[in-house]
């Protein structure tokens, strides 16, 4: 099955520590996946699976966020999943596009392993002839060189390095909120 892998990502995530409103978008998550097939598919209209990249440097007190185009909101790279089941690869690949750097890397576990840094489900509304759905976002921690140089693109209005403590000032919504609050807490982990 194509969907275990992510499955097996996601629950592992939920055994972890979790808000309680983190806990339950995981546990939805969880079962979105386990009842659509097609859940990385954006044909699934009613929703569908991202993937995005909490960009941070080294010592992860900056991360890099996007003014998005189309949302008009200070955000983490990312975007649509395509059927693409590996959403590390999908954060990844929407993080190079839509920053230009090169020196991105998935940030692993004391195992070695890459793991899920935080999921969120949000509605994102209807544009033109696309209803409003649900986004159910994979978010991975990826690390970064903020003397990179930066190409912002069409779906950007600018990207910006942001001191992690400042990035309420850009947005206060809980989503970015969770994010901050995991990487500014000492010794964190995923």
């Amino acid at each position: 099955m194509k969907r275990e892998p992510i499955l097996k990502l996601l629950r592992a995530h939920a055994a972890k520590k979790l808000d309680a409103h983190e806990a339950a978008m995981a546990a939805d998550m969880i079962r979105f996946v386990g009842e659509h097939e097609n859940c990385a598919e954006r044909s699934l209209l009613i929703g569908h699976l991202t993937g995005s990249a909490w960009i941070v440097d080294a010592a992860r007190r900056r991360t890099l966020l996007t003014h998005h185009r189309k949302l008009d909101k200070w955000l983490q790279l990312g975007g649509h999943a395509d059927g693409e089941m590996d959403l590390a690869s999908v954060a990844m690949r929407e993080a190079r596009e839509e920053s230009g750097l090169k020196s991105l890397r998935l940030v692993r576990d004391e195992s070695g392993a890459v793991g899920i840094f935080d999921v969120d489900r949000h509605r994102i509304p209807a544009r033109g002839a696309e209803p409003e759905h649900w986004h159910y976002d994979v978010r991975f921690v990826v690390e970064a060189d903020p003397d990179e140089p930066l190409v912002v693109t069409a779906e950007s209005k600018d990207l910006a390095w942001v001191d992690v403590a400042d990035v309420a000032q850009l947005n206060p919504e809980e989503s970015m909120l969770r994010m901050v609050r995991k990487t500014l807490r000492a010794g964190w982990s995923f």
